[in-house]
């Protein structure tokens, strides 16, 4: 959803798409344990029978620690971009196997990484993305566990746990809810199941963000709030413009109002990517950062009442911690807030179709320029793009939007700190549906590795987590 990708409308667009709810900068190199990459044929088409082509879904596999007599799997529902950086970023899974005598499997979704339906044609045309939903993924995940448990020796009933975070965490839910003879259960983490048509108030996201930047330090949203009256006075001239194409140090220069426009959903996306990976400790997920890096930025942002250059140039300093911590950047890109992939084109097209998420600000409650929820343009920008429109309580019909108690054995972790939250579930539903909530958590801190300087919100929602889990393993042994 990390980022998790699929971000936050363009405010400068009325029509505009959510970005990612994990953007990418690159894949990292983490310490985690060998695996195997293997792959499956698997239908384009799960649900008719006039499309009967195949393709190869990438997945992969670590069974060092795996007790071969029906070992748990743990399976991870891989989400919007390459396998293998999720793999790379969810240490909990690695950290919990040898706990769990677990087999760990990452499954890559659809058009997403090395798993083309049309290999180079697949984003060609609404034709060959046609076959882009949540549903196909999910029969894709089923098909794959039938057949890891028919191929290996001693998985014939090894029970299986859905694991996932941001998007991949309302797979995993979905997952569960929908294929419960092949999940045991689910740990969704961040997983914002109720960000669709009016269960949530579409504010509530950027009202988190706010928040998180306002108990950061004082002065701190106000200034952000400030800033956007500052950049559209300075960009309605073409010095002004100059001054702020130097003073942000950008690597193309800003010449119309279009571009101070595409400036200001740079800066906002920003503030919503630090929001998500406001984590305790130093860390490389979306940019290399330090530990709690929105009390960093808000270092830079203590006087809301400067002048707009004053103001502005703070502004550049904050931004210049996300975007060049290292000191590495000649220059910043407004243009990119994460590496150029695939995974971008096939998640607007998914937000363009069923995933269609309302969200809005209004500058008071928040501290982003007044943009109101917009449907109807929403719908003309996708059919302008894809030829498609978007169907907005389809999800709902899918899933069951908030009437989800006849299902079992789904943990929902939140953060407090994570937008995302705002459209998670932060209380049980039944027993057996259970929210964990993790108040100095950002986007899925739970799935990361332990951590020494880890709070103990997230230790104990851990902890939560692998004692229901092996309340499912058990439970699901004594069933055979």
């Amino acid at each position: 959803m990390l980022r998790l990708l699929l971000l936050l409308p363009l405010l400068c667009a009325a029509g505009a798409l959510p970005a990612p709810l994990l953007r990418r900068r690159r894949s990292p190199s983490l310490p985690v344990g060998p695996y195997q990459t293997r792959y499956l044929r698997q239908q384009i088409d799960h649900f008719g029978f006039d499309e009967n082509g195949t393709f190869q879904q990438r997945y992969l596999v670590a069974d060092q620690h795996w007790k071969k007599d029906n070992g748990p799997i743990l399976f991870y529902t891989g989400n919007e971009g390459d396998i293998e950086w999720f793999c790379s970023n969810t240490g909990f899974m690695w950290d919990v196997a040898e706990e769990l005598n677990a087999m760990l499997v990452f499954a890559e979704h659809r058009y997403y990484g090395e798993s083309l339906p049309f290999g180079n044609e697949s984003f060609s045309d609404s034709k060959h993305l046609n076959y882009l939903t949540s549903e196909q993924a999910l029969a894709d995940f089923a098909v794959l566990v039938e057949y890891l448990k028919t191929t290996i020796a001693g998985a014939k009933h090894s029970p299986v746990i859905a694991i996932g975070g941001s998007y991949g965490g309302m797979l995993a839910a979905w997952f569960r809810m929908k294929y419960p003879h092949v999940v045991v259960g689910a740990l969704a983490a961040s997983a914002p199941i109720w960000q669709f048509g009016d269960l949530v108030p579409c504010g509530t996201f950027f009202g988190i963000v706010t928040n998180d930047f306002k108990k950061s330090g004082k002065g701190c949203s106000e200034s952000i709030r400030n800033s956007w009256n500052a950049i559209n006075h300075l960009s309605s001239t073409d010095a002004g413009l100059q001054w702020l194409s130097n003073t942000f140090h950008l690597c193309s220069p800003l010449k119309t109002p279009q571009d101070a426009a595409v400036l200001k959903n740079w800066l906002s996306e920003t503030w919503v990517n630090l929001a998500m990976v406001n984590y305790p400790y130093k860390a490389d997920f979306l940019q290399p950062l330090p530990a709690w890096p929105i009390q960093e930025v808000c270092k830079f942002l203590k006087d809301p009442s400067l002048s707009d250059k004053l103001l502005l140039q703070n502004v550049f300093q904050a931004v210049n911690l996300y975007y060049n911590y290292t000191g590495a950047a000649s220059c910043l890109d407004v243009s990119q807030t994460a590496t150029k992939s695939l995974g971008e084109t096939g998640w607007y097209y998914q937000a363009c179709t069923e995933m269609v998420m309302p969200l809005c600000t209004d500058g008071v409650h928040d501290m982003f320029e007044p943009q109101k929820w917009d449907f109807d343009a929403l719908s003309e920008e996708c059919y302008r793009m894809w030829g498609v429109r978007p169907r907005l309580s389809w999800i709902l019909s899918m899933y069951g939007g908030k009437n989800i108690s006849s299902h079992s054995n789904i943990i929902f972790s939140n953060g407090g700190l994570d937008p995302w939250s705002a459209g998670g579930v932060t209380q049980n539903i039944t027993d057996s549906l259970v929210a964990v909530v993790i108040p100095d958590g950002a986007h899925h801190l739970d799935l990361r590795s332990r951590n020494p300087l880890d709070p103990k919100s997230v230790q104990r929602a851990r902890a939560m987590e692998i004692c229901l889990m092996k309340e499912w393993i058990e439970k699901a042994r004594h069933s055979h």
